[in-house]
């Protein structure tokens, strides 16, 4: 199977920073197993799968596992698309995916996407995640759709984690961990349970933030992940909807052969 096939920076302005994804153009949808096996064969935190038509279809795979929403493999291939002339310039996209209709667009020199709020439910968190992590919460929160947050006191808190990734607390489910500094937002995110021990940058994580940090920050802050890559995130609340904006930069073309 031919297909064109890339490799974006996203959540970045230059190249060999932010997080990298891949993204394929399809024609017509592909098998699943094949998908995964060329998720696996990339060995990025995210390969995107973008099948032509109106709106576009689109699928997410880790190098373990499909999962229900990527925000940065999204930008990436909104990116590809507006740059490869796929879609004229400017132009609004949207995407089919298993979280819902998705869009993209362009807004200040940024890419924006329109991504689904998290809603916070009132189950605890795993227990040993804080631990896990090697800091102390003062506040934590669980999701309906699977991620769980800890809050910690200060950003140099954030930053200097050290996680036992091989803890079973881990494994349970993706786990953010963010503090703020009154104004701007720090995370980090670890999914050693979906294939991915640190992720650079990760768009559907503000998905989570945004109402998380929404009564005490108002509803636009710009958040910094504070992996090893880094990348900055500009994000809104918009009712239950979060735009979460970046830039993004291709840094390989080629074509899928196998």
């Amino acid at each position: 199977m031919r297909a064109p096939l890339f490799q974006v920076d996203a959540f970045a302005d230059r190249p060999f920073s932010g997080n990298p994804a891949a993204v394929c153009l399809l024609d017509e949808p592909a098998a699943e197993a094949w998908m995964q096996s060329v998720a696996a064969e990339m060995n990025l935190a995210e390969t995107a799968f973008v099948v032509a038509g109106e709106p576009f279809g689109l699928r997410w795979f880790t190098p373990t596992v499909e999962v229900e929403l990527c925000g940065h493999a999204t930008l990436a291939s909104a990116h590809v698309l507006w740059s490869e002339g796929r879609v004229p310039a400017g132009r609004p996209i949207e995407f089919s995916t298993r979280s819902g209709l998705l869009r993209a667009h362009t807004a200040g020199g940024l890419i924006e996407l329109d991504l689904p709020a998290a809603v916070l439910d009132d189950r605890g968190i795993t227990d040993g995640v804080s631990t896990a992590l090697g800091v102390a919460a003062v506040a934590t929160g669980h999701t309906t759709n699977g991620w769980a947050l800890v809050e910690v006191a200060t950003v140099e808190e954030v930053a200097q984690a050290r996680p036992d990734l091989g803890a079973a607390a881990l494994a349970a489910e993706p786990v953010i961990l963010t503090a703020s500094d009154g104004e701007d937002v720090a995370c980090r995110v670890f999914g050693p349970g979906v294939g991915i021990d640190e992720d650079p940058v990760t768009g559907s994580a503000q998905c989570v933030l945004a109402p998380w940090w929404h009564d005490r920050l108002g509803d636009r802050f710009v958040t910094r992940q504070l992996s090893a890559r880094g990348g900055t995130l500009h994000v809104r609340l918009d009712g239950d909807r979060v735009r979460v904006g970046g830039h993004a930069v291709t840094v390989l073309r080629g074509e899928l052969t196998a």
